[in-house]
């Protein structure tokens, strides 16, 4: 698909089938995270309160893995857009290479440090024990979930949403069967409890990149030849993108271990629910996730081929869509909050809490979304420095902040009101900067380094 493919299209549609098929994945994939969770809850509050101090460790992984794949994504997709398809070849060949080696070394890493990272969050000794049991597995479908997070987005710069689509499904159906009977067990047998949700996740991951990497010995996208040089030539271009986008993506690891030793400070109930709001947060941005995943390979080949005027198109489109479903589904989760936390907690104290954190919070992911979509155009549209600074001043800037703020005026409703309000302030920024950006004149792009 060229940039001339695009203006030749109906754009909407265009979005639409490319889109569609990332979203139902995405939905997928959170969906089976939000549910590993709801299974948990049910096993008390400590358990669900241990998973949730794990999430900020285990998003510093996604923040590096996301951060190398949309590098991926802009520089295969710009190659594309400019005829070098010798050059993408090279190029999928080593980032998927470094990928597999950069995520263990960063796993090892993890395991080494979580002791004291997890008493630094706030977890108590009782908390620690419960977390040592299951980080052990949690790694290791990290790090093959990172591997499958690295093949999906060779498919995407290629113009292949579909099979990414259909194995973040295959994965979450996997993962549902086998989260009950690895947690509660079955029969006689009692079941590994915590653990056993990690290793529902390893197996349903492993299942994937068994299919992944048959797909992919069947495609002409890998090479062996000329990988030595391609790696001198594409070093700097894609550290320069995968550089800040790798620092964008590590600052909400970064906010989310300040969050909830915030959080840790009302105690193990507000824990355990703004666990579980957390997951729910990412599984409600489902439309915006699919976005930043099926819009950057666009936005690179019209990038590569100089098209700003259908970059606008796009950008105005995608932006139109994001607030629109956001604001409608955080409405209507917010009016069934109470039936949403009775649905997802185990116990009455961390639903009361759950269902005040989606009545404020669902609502303000419309203005998240503007952000998080300005951030991810900004990566493929080499303004990686521009995207990583709004990135830190949507957490750092707004986001915090208010949250602490909040917390420290009205306790548990001001932290659900400061959270909202940060979100709010960071996507009317990120808005007004890309009008800026967009507004100003802007010369022909090279494919090998950023504009």
């Amino acid at each position: 698909m060229t940039a001339n493919d695009i203006a030749r299209s109906s754009l909407g549609g265009m979005l639409w089938r490319q889109t569609w098929p990332m979203a139902i994945g995405v939905l997928a994939l959170l969906g089976f995270q939000l549910v590993d969770s709801a299974f948990i809850a049910r096993l008390g509050t400590a358990p669900l309160a241990a998973q949730s101090f794990t999430f900020p460790l285990s998003f510093l992984i996604i923040g590096v893995q996301v951060g190398m794949g949309i590098a991926i994504a802009a520089l295969i997709s710009r190659a594309l857009g400019g005829g070098e398809t010798a050059r993408a070849r090279r190029l999928g060949t080593l980032v998927l290479l470094m990928g597999m080696g950069v995520i263990a070394v960063l796993v090892l890493l993890l395991w080494s440090i979580q002791e004291w990272a997890f008493a630094r969050l706030g977890a108590d000794a009782a908390a620690r024990e419960l977390i040592r049991a299951y980080w052990a597995p949690q790694l290791l479908a990290a790090w093959l979930g990172a591997l499958l997070y690295f093949g999906y987005s060779l498919f995407r710069a290629h113009g292949n949403t579909w099979l990414p689509g259909k194995l973040m499904v295959m994965t979450s159906l996997v993962n549902l069967a086998l989260d009950p009977v690895l947690i509660f067990g079955v029969g006689a047998w009692e079941g590994l409890g915590l653990p056993g949700a990690a290793w529902a996740t390893v197996a349903a991951f492993a299942s994937g990149l068994l299919v992944l990497g048959r797909r992919l010995r069947g495609a002409d996208w890998l090479t062996r030849e000329g990988l030595g040089g391609e790696l001198r030539r594409s070093a700097p271009a894609f550290a320069g993108i995968a550089g800040p986008a790798m620092i964008s993506q590590l600052m909400p690891p970064l906010a989310a271990m300040l969050a909830i030793s915030v959080v840790a400070t009302l105690g193990e109930t507000a824990v355990a629910a703004w666990g579980l709001a957390s997951r729910l947060e990412t599984l409600s941005l489902m439309v915006v996730l699919a976005l930043t995943m099926s819009l950057p390979p666009w936005l690179g080949r019209c990038y590569g081929a100089g098209d700003w005027h259908q970059v606008h198109r796009l950008m105005r489109l995608a932006l139109w869509v994001v607030v629109v479903w956001q604001l409608g589904l955080g409405l209507a989760m917010a009016l069934a909050s109470p039936w949403v936390a009775l649905v997802l907690a185990g116990s009455p104290e961390v639903r009361d809490v759950l269902a005040l954190l989606v009545r404020f919070l669902l609502p303000s992911y419309a203005a998240l979304g503007v952000c998080m979509i300005v951030v991810s155009a900004g990566n493929a549209l080499g303004w990686p420095l521009r995207a990583m600074l709004m990135s830190g001043a949507r957490l750092f800037l707004f986001y915090l902040p208010c949250l602490a703020l909040g917390a420290w005026i009205g306790g548990l409703v001001g932290l659900a009101m400061g959270a909202a309000v940060g979100n709010l302030l960071a996507g009317v920024a990120a808005w007004l900067v890309l009008r800026r950006i967009l507004a100003s004149p802007r010369r022909r792009p090279s494919c090998n380094g950023a504009a």
